[in-house]
């Protein structure tokens, strides 16, 4: 037996996302879906899943798949286009909202010309939180050793809701991110695996990112992972507080006004198109 699954296709500064409404429709067990869904040959093709969900401590809930079938608790540039999304399709027309993730509550605020800006909440550092085991206690853990299957690499360790390992480089064109970004995602000091930053500081107000995101590869953006190298960037002094950064598929801003402060991201959010697919059920 086969049903008609409606969806919507959507992107941030090119990280793209498959959208489902699990608010008006009943859905069958997303693992198996997710991993069908994103396929590039043989699904509809996304690095992320997409689940719109009633919350009982937020506006709505945002569920979030990754194309292995595993969960992830935090997308920064799928909150954008989840938020965009729910305006559009009529689910609220709010300027500023709260979205529960497995990684916390954030609130995406309405910047207009399909611009969101996104409170993330404070960067964490304690290592059993992010959770890592490159060191101990409160942190922050910026530019630790970490041997690599024999080589030696520094990284900067925090979550954004999501675990997140920045490295610094000197040209991110022609850096490992293919062959050391998986290693590094599956690596011992990571339990729950980690999303793979590499960074080039172009000056004081910008610098340039790709990233290995965990569960999918390489991606266009990632807006978390841009928040973990504004945060990482700002800690070594290495930059402003507030700062553009360069990804494959655009830019985006981000703010980290204070220490104790949360940070903010800006950018882009767009529908690509809508549409529904033929699945089938039990």
């Amino acid at each position: 037996m086969t049903r008609l699954l409606d969806f919507t296709k959507m992107h941030g500064a090119g990280n793209d996302f498959v959208v489902l409404d699990g608010v008006a429709q009943d859905l069958p067990a997303l693992e198996p879906l997710a991993r069908r869904l994103l396929h590039r040959r043989f699904g509809i093709g996304g690095d992320q899943l997409l689940v719109a969900r009633p919350s009982s401590i937020a506006d709505f809930r945002m569920d979030i798949y990754n194309p292995d079938g595993s969960r992830a608790e935090m997308c920064a540039n799928g909150i954008r286009a989840f938020y965009k999304w729910l305006r559009d399709h009529g689910h609220t027309q709010a300027d500023e909202i709260a979205v529960e993730t497995l990684g916390g509550v954030v609130r995406p605020r309405w910047a207009g010309a399909d611009r969101v800006v996104v409170q993330m909440g404070r960067p964490i550092f304690a290592a059993e939180k992010i959770p890592t085991r490159i060191g101990h206690g409160d942190g922050p853990f910026i530019d630790v050793p970490l041997d690599v299957d024999g080589e030696r690499v520094l990284v900067t360790a925090l979550s954004m809701g999501n675990p997140h390992a920045v490295l610094f480089v000197p040209d991110v064109e022609t850096a490992p991110v293919t062959t050391l970004g998986p290693r590094i995602e599956h690596h011992p000091a990571f339990p729950n695996r980690v999303n793979v930053e590499f960074v080039q500081v172009l000056g004081r107000d910008r610098v340039r990112q790709r990233t290995w995101e965990r569960g999918t590869g390489e991606t266009l953006a990632c807006g978390s992972g841009a928040c973990a190298v504004g945060v990482a960037c700002m800690l070594r002094g290495a930059t402003e507080r507030e700062i553009t950064i360069e990804l494959r598929g655009g830019e985006l801003r981000i703010a980290w006004p204070t220490d104790d402060a949360g940070v903010l991201m800006t950018g882009p959010a767009t529908e690509v198109f809508a549409g529904h697919i033929a699945i089938g059920e039990e």
